[in-house]
């Protein structure tokens, strides 16, 4: 396990907790639905790094982006990675509520602002990490930034496609069942 996602108020009390440990503390912003003014993201992800997460995973604001206010979503996304650099900033596209044109978009706006990953989903919405959508946004981001794929993902087998479409990451919350699975392995 290379980190754990915690909401902003679980900073620090993660941190604390994992002191003796390789494992990085990553923080949403604006989750779970991205609906926050990007002012109020930016203070987040700031609160958030003072607190000592070493990552952020931004929720992109869905509504502005299905309505086609693509300017606003990069800027958003440039505001968050500009006052978390030189940490990562994962940008999450929520693809089950987008097209597949969109998710393109989305990535590509995602690699625009300087994100370092583009995430599949919060895991709260309709639908996770689906292959074709780590296909596509492989293919629209290339080697420029990771995937991130998040949602759904429940077993070893789930995990290992999911590396084999094209993600460099995963979120699950399943990890302990699909260690568990490796060990069965071994």
């Amino acid at each position: 396990m290379r980190g754990v996602c915690v909401n902003p108020v679980y900073v620090m009390r993660a941190v604390s907790q994992l002191t003796s440990s390789q494992i990085e503390v990553v923080a949403v912003v604006g989750f779970p639905l991205g609906a926050n003014t990007r002012h109020v993201k930016e203070k987040e992800a700031c609160a958030a790094v003072a607190d000592g997460a070493t990552e952020v995973d931004a929720v992109i604001n869905i509504g502005y982006f299905k309505n086609g206010d693509y300017n606003y979503v990069l800027d958003e996304l440039k505001r968050i990675v500009n006052v978390v650099a030189p940490r990562w900033v994962k940008s999450i596209i929520e693809t089950c509520y987008l097209t597949k044109d969109e998710i393109v978009i989305a990535s590509k706006i995602s690699l625009d602002a300087g994100c370092s990953f583009v995430k599949t989903s919060t895991g709260l919405g309709a639908g996770g990490a689906t292959l074709e959508d780590i296909k596509l946004i492989r293919d629209t981001v290339r080697n420029k930034c990771g995937i991130k794929a998040s949602g759904g993902i429940k077993s070893l087998s789930s995990a290992t496609l999911c590396i084999e479409a094209g993600a460099d990451v995963l979120g699950t919350s399943a990890t302990m069942k699909i260690l568990g699975e490796v060990r069965d392995l071994a």
